[in-house]
């Protein structure tokens, strides 16, 4: 079967995605990763490439990009095989380190969806079995069916928080946001404070993220009412219910 052809747009917003082969693990250590946003900051400079956000997963990695020269598909090949023969020269190995080609979805021209394709991808860390949002349990969360236990949304909460490997610490301002990374075409409706309280009331569902504050081993919820707390964040894409992590 022949492979699809690559659409490379000017100014086009793309979701890339790449899967270690196997599914085997990519970013086996703290090094892994710092080389690979390395590679990152490289890649926007060799191609013009604006990286708007990336989420590092162990097997696999997302970005959020946009391409004011059309050209998604060398830059992304680039960093891959990059990454793929600093990977195996550090450990001696050889063949291949990434299944296949990387994925890429066209958002659109004008970026009127790279907001909540963002939300999608920073979301990852905490969208497991572990921290109970497997697909079907996800899915049940987000149309109301079943309300989320309290402590599961703190650890939820925290666990976003503290994820390092993702762009959400900067955008929600917990870290210094390297110069290579764009934030203002998704902040610029509200700064970091608002695109904070929007990511982090999709873990929340609907109730005020700013009140799931631990004092004293105890779990304050602030002024939001019972009802606040059940309402369903009615901006969550059916893709953050349904989609592949």
């Amino acid at each position: 079967m022949a492979r699809a052809l690559r659409v490379d747009v000017k100014d086009g917003w793309y979701h890339v995605t790449a899967r270690g082969i196997e599914r085997k693990t990519i970013f086996k250590d703290a090094r892994d990763h710092e080389h690979f946003l390395e590679l990152l900051e490289e890649m926007s400079k060799r191609y013009g490439v604006e990286v708007h956000v990336y989420c590092l997963l162990g097997s696999h990695y997302h970005l959020l990009i946009r391409t004011p020269r059309a050209n998604a598909s060398p830059a992304v090949q680039w960093l891959n095989v990059s990454y793929s023969v600093w990977f195996n020269k550090k450990r001696g190995r050889s063949g291949h380190v990434f299944q296949g080609r990387f994925g890429s979805v066209l958002i659109d021209g004008e970026g009127s969806l790279a907001l909540d394709a963002s939300v999608y991808i920073h979301l990852n860390p905490i969208r497991t079995e572990g921290y109970g949002l497997g697909k079907s349990a996800n899915k049940a969360e987000a149309m109301g069916w079943v309300e989320p236990d309290r402590e599961q949304l703190k650890r939820r909460l925290k666990a976003l928080r503290q994820f390092q490997w993702s762009s959400f610490r900067a955008y929600a301002g917990y870290s210094r946001k390297p110069e290579w990374l764009v934030t203002d075409e998704l902040t610029k409706r509200g700064g970091r404070q608002e695109y904070r309280r929007y990511v982090q009331e999709h873990v929340t569902r609907g109730a005020d993220p700013e009140g799931f504050e631990d004092f004293r081993g105890r779990l304050a919820l602030g002024l939001a009412n019972h009802s606040n707390r059940r309402k369903i964040a009615r901006s969550l894409l059916s893709h953050l219910a349904n989609g592949e992590t």
